[in-house]
């Protein structure tokens, strides 16, 4: 059977090469001694995040931030870039969410063994967290992609036997713990996990920091070079995701003494970290080359909350191909070939015919009605103009805001069936995000005999794919400027799903009125008071729904498929991340 060579991608048949090599204990194949070389020695790129999101049964991720860490490493490994990735094991997940039958959010541990999916690397590396050594090993997984393109993703792991029983949990929970907790899961990732890339012979070209999580991994580059910050400067790179100093995390000066005092002077980490509470946003710009928002909104933003930094905009993307439903990857095979690899090809969707694009759309709104009537006791119409909203439960997104009005909400579902599908886990600790949740449950009750309501629980991967392609309209209602980028409704548009959002992060690039979908109020560049602002977010709500996008979709079929083809064609051709790479290659990686 043919491989391909992850270097160049060239088909190379096994059983005939003469240029094969293992590697931490995997063999691979190679078409010319050239290719074996790059890959063997080429410096790579080492990309830390604390959560990422590759496969649906490694639970090591949140939400978005996750999710776009695993459509970075897979469309790197689409472009054959040498890169490796470091993030936490996090045995017991995030969190596994039941929800009762009045809304309430039970949260249970989300354990997985990752020696049934990973390979154990034997080389092992301490750190020194306050007076105990704490002994941190890893767990292989290589991501493949279908051009031959490898990444291998480090899982750090600190349940060794020789650990104190407390570290041994250190790596246990996703964001779980106290502040305490916190601070020690981000020495493992940051000073932990450079010293475990050292420890696996990587040769690091640029150190990308995918949000302040990992920054401390600054200080071991500052502790190699003898404290030079510009020669540290010029190898790291940093994505920050956060429009709200609030939410940067921030820890007192007294706990980071008496975790890291005898690893690093405090005082030299005062220089870069901020002078009362060390930044780790602050740390990461200040020892960074390149530094990035994850929309043009959001750079706006940060130049705000950090004057004299050069803050770049690079906007986010998704991975083309795994978001995009079966259905569609055969309508894109057949009349688009090479989309998957060229996203921007997307463009030429007017190629397709408009009654396959509807026959898919169909066929994905199915999948999704059928799941939908197996799970619950909500019998779900495939013919009934279906709008989806699955986010983290929180209060800035907003989620109960089409709830606002209930006479107006019952009236735009008097003539023509509305149908409402929503998802989304609140943390353990935020309960206004699992009140959110109980609101949803009390509407549903409310409505049942007006509109049909569903919260689906246990929001992951496998269910966003089901979401994404198997609604009409993708809602999204955060309270700006706190949505830095999203990227969910990116890939409803890589599905032919039509968006309907507030005017904030990715939304502001890709919505053209009326054409790749609608807004919901005011542009920000609007100068009118906040009340005011709300009241027309209200208006638009409800006026859109009833006046275009009801009579649209049961009346206008034609334009509803234009605007759909639109969202593929003007949408996803971009929004993706294989662009978004390009961009890093370009103006981070390379420089």
């Amino acid at each position: 059977m043919l491989m391909r060579d992850p270097v160049n991608g060239e088909p190379v048949d096994p059983e005939k090469t003469e240029f094969k090599t293992e590697i931490r204990g995997k063999e691979y194949f190679f078409c010319s001694q050239d290719c074996m070389n790059h890959f063997l020695e080429a410096p790579k790129i080492a990309y830390f995040s604390m959560e990422v999101g590759i496969r649906n049964d490694i639970p090591t991720y949140s939400g978005g931030l996750g999710v776009l860490a695993g459509d970075t490493i897979r469309s790197s490994a689409d472009l054959r870039l040498p890169m490796v990735a470091v993030t936490l094991v996090s045995r017991k997940g995030y969190l596994k969410q039941k929800i009762s039958e009045n809304g309430e959010q039970i949260d249970l541990p989300d354990e997985w063994k990752p020696e049934e999916l990973l390979e154990l690397m034997p080389q092992m590396v301490k750190v020194k967290i306050g007076k105990r050594d704490v002994r941190i090993r890893s767990w292989l997984y290589d991501y493949k992609s279908q051009t031959g393109g490898v990444v291998p993703l480090l899982f750090l792991d600190t349940d060794i036997e020789e650990n104190h029983p407390e570290d041994q949990a250190i790596t246990d929970h996703l964001y779980g713990g106290d502040e305490r907790y916190r601070f020690k899961q981000e020495i493992v990732l940051g000073i932990g996990g450079t010293r475990i890339l050292d420890a696996l012979n990587f040769s690091i070209r640029k150190y990308h920091m995918n949000e302040g999580h990992s920054s401390l991994l600054t200080l071991e580059l500052l502790r190699k070079n003898g404290l030079d910050a510009e020669t540290v400067n010029r190898h790291c790179i940093f994505t920050t995701h956060t429009p709200i100093e609030a939410a940067f995390d921030k820890f007192s000066y007294d706990m980071v003494n008496e975790f890291l005092g005898q690893e690093f002077p405090i005082e030299e980490l005062k220089k870069y970290g901020g002078k009362d509470k060390l930044n780790m946003t602050l740390l990461a710009l200040n020892l960074s080359r390149y530094e990035n928002g994850v929309t043009k909104a959001h750079m706006e933003h940060s130049k705000k909350l950090f004057p004299g930094h050069h803050i770049h905009a690079v906007t986010n993307g998704v991975h083309s191909y795994t978001w995009t439903c079966q259905y569609f990857k055969e309508l894109f095979d057949r009349y688009i070939p090479g989309w998957a690899n060229e996203p921007e090809l997307l463009v030429r969707v007017d190629e397709v015919p408009d009654e396959e694009i509807w026959r898919g759309h169909l066929k994905a709104k199915k999948i999704l009605m059928d799941f939908i009537n197996e799970q619950t006791t909500v019998q779900m119409d495939i013919s009934a103009l279906t709008l989806g909203f699955a986010r983290r439960a929180t209060g800035y997104k907003r989620t109960t805001l089409i709830f606002s009005d209930l006479e107006r909400l019952k009236d735009l579902a008097k003539k023509r069936p509305l149908q409402l599908v929503f998802a989304g886990k609140a943390h353990p600790r935020d309960i206004t995000g699992k009140q959110v949740i109980k609101q949803i449950y009390k509407y549903r009750e409310q409505l049942k005999d007006q509109i049909k309501i569903v919260y689906l629980e246990n929001y992951d991967m496998d269910l966003a794919a089901k979401l994404i392609s198997g609604v009409d309209v993708w809602l999204n209602t955060p309270l700006p400027p706190l949505e830095a980028s999203g990227t969910s409704g990116m890939k409803a548009a890589h599905n032919g799903v039509i968006n309907f959002s507030i005017l904030d992060g990715w939304w502001l690039e890709g919505c053209i009125e009326g054409t790749t979908g609608w807004a919901i109020g005011p542009s920000p560049k609007e100068s009118i008071q906040e009340a005011e602002r709300r009241k027309l977010e209200l208006e638009d709500l409800y006026n859109k729904t009833k006046y275009i996008i009801i009579p649209k979709f049961y009346r206008e079929r034609d334009e509803w498929i234009k605007m759909m083809k639109n969202s593929i064609g003007k949408i996803a051709y971009y929004f993706n991340t294989e662009r978004m790479m390009r961009r890093y290659i370009t103006e981070a990686y390379l420089t």
